[in-house]
């Protein structure tokens, strides 16, 4: 695709899309979902579902990863105690999805379990199972962090909001 036609997509595509995929009802089940998985834990899970990227980012060619980047220090993803922080970032326009996790992750979980992460949220989402693919992806996620990161009997404490940011 063009720098043209890339530009446009993004343009053309705009918030209500994403709300129509992402219903509140289901946002707030997966959002209860989330905060149950880090209590077994000591990651901290972040989902950004973004319909679109601004057009002159998309023109300049910014990447799905470079935003996912962006998201991950704004959101203060990397400001956890144990540098534990994940996040899902899912670029409609793109139909891409990324997943940044910290230092504190990365070096333990192996990148080929992200990337299966990914693929296997693609394909749900391919189907038309937008929130399922999240769903399925949490569950994936939760599993890894049990096993890289157990909780190991710590006391729970949520460093960052369990909300499901779209835009």
């Amino acid at each position: 695709m063009n720098r043209w036609q890339r530009a446009w997509r993004h343009l053309c595509s705009t918030g209500w899309q994403a709300r129509r995929q992402f219903p509140a009802a289901q946002l707030k089940r997966l959002e209860r979902q989330i905060a149950e998985s880090e209590r077994a834990h000591r990651g901290q899970l972040r989902f950004v579902v973004e319909s679109a990227l601004d057009w002159r980012a998309a023109w300049r060619g910014m990447s799905a990863r470079e935003r996912a980047l962006q998201w991950f220090g704004e959101l203060r993803v990397w400001d956890t105690e144990d540098n534990t922080g994940v996040l899902v970032y899912l670029l409609l326009a793109e139909r891409r999805i990324e997943i940044v996790a910290d230092r504190g992750i990365h070096r333990l979980a192996p990148a080929g379990e992200w990337a299966g992460i990914c693929a296997d949220m693609q394909r749900a989402f391919a189907a038309g199972a937008h929130v399922e693919g999240l769903e399925s992806g949490l569950r994936r996620i939760h599993a890894l962090l049990l096993a890289h990161a157990p909780r190991n009997g710590e006391p729970f404490v949520n460093e960052l909001p369990d909300q499901v940011v779209v835009r």
